[in-house]
């Protein structure tokens, strides 16, 4: 095992994928010479040259629309946004084109594509810059959504999202390009759709993904100084969603508390809250609790920024309520 930076790890899944297979290629704004905005694909113009690590312009629906055509005449493009904010101007292709062109072709074409890049909240840039999307996204059939930033897991299901024959939405943190972790030299493959416990527990049930992991896991080291016992579970994938994982979890604590860098209304935690009392209802002792971020946008001062995101502090207390509240 080698610790890396998630960054690396996502440039060696592409870089493995296109030494692997011809058809593989990278595009998207800055990509080639600046070696991409986060630098996540640096070196990669040297290696594979201009033809396949393609530097486009400003204009999102456009590239997007040229790597859709692409994908269906038997390529496998992996398009960069140089943030999700700015992704919404190719939704068309994406939502469309890309989920839609299977079932509108009978069948007939495959698009085997992957939209990646840096998704949520980055410090002070204010609410254009701040938005996290996975809800958007995983509400869309044809659509596969993965959500993740620990370098491990980055780099096996961006593997596996190249290889996947149909379009596969990919959201980074834009702050956790730096975060690093453990990751072996040998290849290995992590399956869409399959969550994983992060930590075990037997008191209450913790469920993230992408970088509120940090803020489930440091929660969850807190609340064991008091003697609470939370299980982890970190999704990786929003579509399709795990929820044997999560419902064998809440039947062994019997509490559940999702935490997501998501608005409320609408939420991915909306969804999971729905399926768990639906299907595990007897096996709660206390309503499910969700912290999402607050039901505004994001402003520039960090004061504010700092009451917009959800917390530590604020998941201890959440989960201390649901400890002790009686059923």
């Amino acid at each position: 095992m080698r610790t890396i930076p998630l960054r690396q790890a996502l440039r060696e899944a592409m870089e493995e994928e296109m030494r692997r297979d011809q058809s593989v290629f990278l595009m998207g704004e800055e990509v080639a010479q600046y070696n991409g905005a986060y630098k996540v694909s640096q070196g990669m113009l040297a290696e594979f040259g201009p033809r396949r690590v393609i530097d486009t312009p400003i204009a999102e629906l456009g590239f997007a629309a040229i790597a859709v055509g692409a994908a269906m005449n038997n390529t496998r493009p992996i398009v960069e946004f140089m943030t999700w904010n700015f992704a919404e101007l190719a939704i068309d292709q994406i939502v469309n084109h890309a989920a839609k062109i299977l079932s509108m072709s009978g069948g007939q074409f495959n698009c085997p594509i992957v939209f990646r890049g840096p998704n949520g909240s980055a410090g002070q840039l204010g609410a254009q810059h701040s938005q996290a999307f996975e809800n958007w996204y995983a509400n869309v059939p044809g659509l596969k959504v993965i959500s993740t930033v620990n370098p491990y897991d980055a780099k096996g299901l961006m593997k596996s999202a190249i290889r996947e024959n149909d379009p596969v939405v990919f959201m980074e943190g834009e702050t956790s390009y730096g975060d690093t972790g453990e990751v072996p030299e040998e290849e290995y493959l992590i399956p869409i759709g399959k969550a994983e416990v992060k930590r075990e527990g037997a008191d209450v049930t913790l469920v993230s993904y992408n970088k509120m992991m940090k803020v489930a896991l440091n929660a969850a080291d807190e609340l064991s100084k008091e003697n609470i016992q939370a299980e982890v579970i970190d999704l990786r994938t929003i579509r399709p969603l795990d929820w044997q994982t999560i419902a064998a979890s809440v039947r062994k604590t019997n509490r559940l508390v999702i935490i997501e860098e998501q608005w409320p209304f609408g939420s991915v935690a909306s969804e999971i809250t729905y399926r768990i009392q639906k299907e595990v209802f007897d096996y709660l002792d206390a309503p499910i609790r969700r912290i999402c971020t607050a039901d505004a946008n994001m402003h520039y001062a960090p004061n504010l920024v700092a009451q917009f995101l959800p917390d530590v502090a604020q998941t201890v207390r959440v989960v201390k309520e649901v400890m002790y509240m009686k059923k």
